[in-house]
């Protein structure tokens, strides 16, 4: 049975959502660092981007086996195994002097967030006020994407002008998260130990037959997002230095927050806005934001380029958010944790593999012109979506059942 012991429901809300915030702060850390790992061992931007896909299939690893795993467990045994993971990889961090640790550091850490991210997800929704329906969902969105935020910025200020770049901010995260350990046994237990906990270690991803054609028409949108938002996390800040010649590592992990950060208003913004309407405003933004986002490239404008670089983060939030309303209620609760297992699939490839690419691809053709083929795509995928909106039959009005979404977010979100 549930331990009802320890702080009130209110106060040990705000402390799950604390932990998810570290943890996604924790997600955006290295982004800042990239760079300057390619600068101290001399790897290519190819295999800077495998580092940053690695962390993005463990993650989907993790949400595929044990993401449900604190359903039969209890929700403590998994927020304490993972986050003690977590400190973990913090520490693999300190230590990377090479690529192949540093490729250690971001499995190991994308596998404990995968594992985190249920738990505190659920445990956030479990211990919710009574009276404020729903905030659960809202805090788990807005509090994944402003981590990715807040810890692009922090790392890249603790990386420009703080001691020992490559070491400090991990080790200050495998602190927090011991701490955060220590915290979360103060909080009750949710959920109680019941069978099925083997069988829920099996990946199930399926779209429901009345979902299929709604996630088929979602998949350009999702595809999109999350390759754009792949392509900021992982070589965002080598497009500041190698492009716009802003060298500070401080604008490299603001290329980050300004991306998630804008993800985040975009979700509140067209929060409770019917599916077709959010998805419309999304996909305008989005196309606009990365032609833009070309525009300043080419041109070498630094405010243009934050400035359409924060409309296409509100195009990914409100893109992403109108994909998860059309087709969350056309699955039965039965059929929805294996929709969004698929949903969460093809954008974490999305997030991952096309990046990949791009690393590959920017020692033959240039940054520029890498970014300007992508950024291109991911536009044409845009226009793509924002013309479904016109020709699909409309239905029914109906309030957003997702409060919240952006990378990673939202079961993964973003987590990136």
């Amino acid at each position: 049975m549930p331990n009802s012991r320890g702080l009130s429901r209110t106060p040990a809300f705000w402390l799950v959502a604390a932990a998810l915030l570290l943890l996604t702060f924790a997600a955006a850390a290295p982004s800042p660092l990239y760079v300057v790992y390619q600068a101290a061992w001399g790897f290519s931007s190819g295999t800077l981007t495998v580092v940053f896909a690695v962390y993005a299939l463990f993650l989907l690893l993790a949400l595929t086996t044990v993401g449900s795993l604190s359903d039969f467990l209890g929700r403590k045994p998994l927020l304490y195994g993972s986050l003690l993971l977590e400190a973990a990889a913090m520490l693999l961090f300190t230590g990377a002097d090479g690529v192949g640790p540093l490729l250690l550091a971001r499995a190991v850490q994308g596998f404990a967030t995968g594992a985190a991210t249920g738990a505190l997800s659920a445990t956030l929704v479990d211990l919710q006020p009574q009276r404020s329906p729903g905030l659960g969902a809202l805090v788990n969105g807005a509090a994944s994407t402003l981590g990715l935020a807040l810890g692009a910025f922090g790392s890249g200020l603790l990386v420009q002008y703080g001691p020992a770049p490559r070491v400090l901010v991990f080790a200050l995260l495998a602190a927090g998260f011991l701490l955060a350990v220590a915290a979360l046994a103060l909080i009750p237990e949710t959920a109680g130990r019941r069978p099925g906990a083997l069988a829920s270690l099996v990946p199930r991803a399926r779209v429901p037959r009345q979902a299929r054609r709604a996630f088929a028409v979602g998949a350009p949108a999702l595809v999109a997002v999350w390759s754009l938002g792949g392509l900021y996390l992982s070589l965002g800040p080598s497009l500041a230095a190698g492009v716009l010649h802003l060298h500070n590592h401080l604008v490299g992990g603001l290329v980050v927050s300004t991306m998630t950060a804008a993800g985040t208003l975009g979700s509140l913004l067209l929060r409770g806005r019917p599916a077709r309407t959010t998805l419309r405003f999304g996909a305008t933004a989005l196309t606009v934001g990365v032609l833009g986002t070309l525009l300043a490239l080419d041109r070498g404008s630094t405010p243009l380029f934050f400035a359409m670089t924060a409309l296409a983060g509100l195009g990914f939030g409100a893109t992403f958010l109108g994909v998860l309303s059309g087709i969350a209620p056309l699955a039965a609760p039965a059929e929805r944790a294996e929709l969004f297992a698929a949903v969460y699939v093809l954008s974490y490839l999305a997030f991952s593999a096309p990046a990949v690419a791009a690393g590959f691809a920017a020692p033959h053709f240039g940054l520029l012109a890498t970014a300007t083929g992508y950024g291109a795509a991911v536009a044409l995928l845009a226009l793509v979506t924002l013309a479904t909106t016109f020709v699909r039959p409309r239905p029914a009005a109906r309030p957003n059942p997702v409060e919240a979404a952006c990378p990673a977010e939202t079961g993964g979100t973003v987590r990136s």
